[in-house]
């Protein structure tokens, strides 16, 4: 499999009164297909780590490689587009647009490519029906729950098949049942479509449905695990590098999944 993301020798310092040095030498590759998720606690670094990714951030030091191409050498033009067209988002708060239906806001990015409305009208319906929200297309955000809020942002995502999705806290604002829904619509999407993500999380659960786990603490890599084929086994190896990490995952071991 190639490299879909490489991450070589960032590093990422915030000037002011007082410095402070947020990425430190990380280092790591997402292959094509795989789904990965960056844990951490408060401060360690993990949305520097996908702003940088994502390039609404620069590092001071080191390359991002996003098949194979530096986003960050590229002109602003090139870079809109190269956006545009490589990477998904998702986000904690949604961001979808009030003033659309969830269907006009799923179609947002084959919208800005100028896609045939034909196509547009086809790869909506293809990915509302792979996501379970065929019934929403014409209602308004607000008439949704945040769980449908959020399968319609995945959906706004991978419409356009990006090479990269990055998914910044995507169950924060959901409750568990929620959470559960849209994590296992983008575990479905990785394995069924070979969607490449990756995903910053503080939720251990959330965390279980991905492949592998990247734990960074203050700055710099701290580990990695591996899921096996069992998503229990794996979310309690998560709790135990959490709690050696110093994070609140404590409370948190005695849920079953």
């Amino acid at each position: 499999m190639a490299n879909m993301l490489e991450v070589k020798h960032i590093n990422k310092t915030y000037k002011g009164q007082v410095s402070y040095q947020a990425l430190k030498q990380i280092s790591f590759s997402i292959e094509e297909g795989e789904f990965t998720a960056v844990m951490g606690p408060s401060g360690s670094g993990k949305t520097t780590l996908l702003n940088i990714i994502s390039t609404i951030d620069r590092p001071d030091s080191g390359d991002i490689l996003i098949n194979g191409e530096n986003p960050h050498r590229l002109k602003r033009t090139k870079l809109a587009h190269f956006r545009r067209k490589q990477l998904g988002f998702v986000f904690q708060d949604f961001n979808l647009l009030d003033t659309l239906t969830i269907g006009e806001n799923i179609m947002l990015p084959l919208t800005l490519e100028k896609e045939a409305p034909s196509v547009i009208e086809e790869k909506l319906h293809g990915i509302a029906a792979k996501l379970g929200i065929e019934n929403l297309l014409n209602k308004r955000t607000f008439e949704v729950s945040g769980g449908q809020r959020q399968r319609a942002a995945i959906a706004r995502a991978v419409i356009h098949k990006p090479s990269l999705i990055l998914a910044d806290e995507p169950t924060g604002n959901l409750d568990s049942k929620a959470t559960k829904d849209v994590m296992e619509t983008l575990q479905s999407l990785n394995r069924d479509d070979h969607v490449t993500a990756l995903m910053v999380t503080h939720d251990p659960v959330s965390a279980s449905y991905c492949r592998r786990v990247i734990f960074i603490k203050d700055g710099e890599l701290f580990n990695e695990i591996y899921r096996g084929e069992n998503r229990q086994v794996f979310y309690e190896q998560i709790l135990d590098v959490l709690s050696m990490l110093g994070g609140n995952a404590n409370d948190l071991s005695s849920v079953r999944l």
